[in-house]
């Protein structure tokens, strides 16, 4: 029995053009073995876009990927576009219409990916959960006396009951899943309502899950600790700003961010769920076909496993640690000269083996 999904793709720009093909080709090879079968929709929504036409997506953008079972993005950002015009214009809306709370982002070691830490991290295996459509990222505040010794800007943060206990009630219940250890990320020494008021919830959602130890550790403090021991760490949760840092930070950790994965998710499977890469457009390296495009296929193994599908998923991922734990060709990121292409070709050529 064949079980169909329909995939809204959303290549973007730079390199995410080139790195959605190969995790779409191994989508099809992983889903051949399990009796699954996608269909894709895809959509030229762009800086590219924005500058032809004033927007990054149409009005009814959001309408259009609403009938789809998940979205599966490449990469957006491009020069002569600003970076908050690309993110506010659709990755944001698409967050936060489809409540996408939950930022989720594997870091593991890899074997055959050197790491910049001089011990290694081939034990490291947590995730990072991100707060995704409130915290420090709100609309709410200006700017007056704008080009006058007077100038200010003000920005307010958001903190809700409900976002914040949802995003605490995933990381403890995703603990529960793995190791049984949460780190709740603060800063409530120096910000003095939003993050006590984090920490009060923190407590009160930790008091349900006595079977999970949890503590709670200053960001700054914690980044230190990421770099010095990132084995200590099973589930890391965080507000949007401390999430989005610290996933990079981990990522890099692990061995280069050009390979992580990151799954915007509405857990609750009310809306579509949304999959990209975290390498950004690089249109340093665009149309050079030497894209590293595991970032992708990570995530597409993540939008596998979100749809039902865990041992398609797992099977994903085993397919490029094989090829890297091989010592056989990478891409130039991760020190080798393999093209795009060539380094997919091995990925299929291993799920075709098995």
């Amino acid at each position: 029995m064949t079980t169909r999904y329909r995939i809204a793709l959303i290549p973007g720009d730079g390199i995410g053009t080139e790195v959605l093909p190969p995790a779409c080709a191994v989508l099809e090879a992983v889903g051949a073995r399990h009796g699954l079968e996608f269909g894709y929709d895809r959509f030229d929504w762009s800086c590219q876009r924005y500058l032809a036409e004033g927007a990054m997506m149409p009005d009814d953008g959001i309408d259009q990927l609403r009938r789809h079972d998940a979205v599966l993005l490449g990469a957006v950002g491009w020069p002569g576009v600003p970076d908050h015009v690309s993110l506010w214009g659709l990755l944001i809306p698409i967050r936060r219409e489809f409540q996408q709370y939950v930022n989720l982002r594997p870091i593991k070691g890899l074997q055959g990916v050197p790491s910049p830490l001089a011990r290694g991290t081939s034990e490291v295996d947590f995730v990072v959960v991100r707060e995704n459509v409130e915290g420090e990222y709100s609309e709410i505040g200006g700017r007056l006396h704008r080009g006058t010794p007077a100038e200010l800007a003000l920005q307010q943060a958001v903190f809700t009951r409900t976002g914040t206990e949802r995003i605490l009630t995933y990381a403890f219940e995703t603990a529960r899943e793995r190791n049984g250890s949460v780190v709740s990320a603060t800063k409530s020494n120096g910000i003095i309502h939003t993050m006590p008021f984090w920490d009060e919830i923190a407590a009160e959602t930790g008091a349900r899950y006595p079977d999970v130890a949890w503590r709670q550790e200053h960001i700054d403090a914690l980044v230190a600790k990421v770099v010095l021991d990132p084995t200590r760490f099973d589930v890391i949760v965080g507000s949007n700003l401390f999430g989005d840092i610290l996933s990079d930070l981990a990522g890099a950790v692990a061995g280069s961010i050009g390979i992580a994965p990151a799954a915007n998710l509405n857990p609750e499977r009310d809306f579509p769920s949304m999959f990209e890469p975290v390498h950004g457009s690089a249109p340093d390296i665009a149309g050079q076909g030497v894209a590293n495009p595991l970032g992708a296929i990570w995530s597409a193994a993540m939008m596998l496993d979100h749809l039902g599908h865990p041992e398609a998923g797992a099977e994903a991922v085993d397919s490029f640690a094989s090829v890297l734990a091989a010592d056989g060709p990478r891409t130039p990121d991760l020190g080798g000269t393999a093209s795009t292409e060539e380094f997919t070709l091995l990925v299929l050529d291993g799920i075709a083996a098995r």
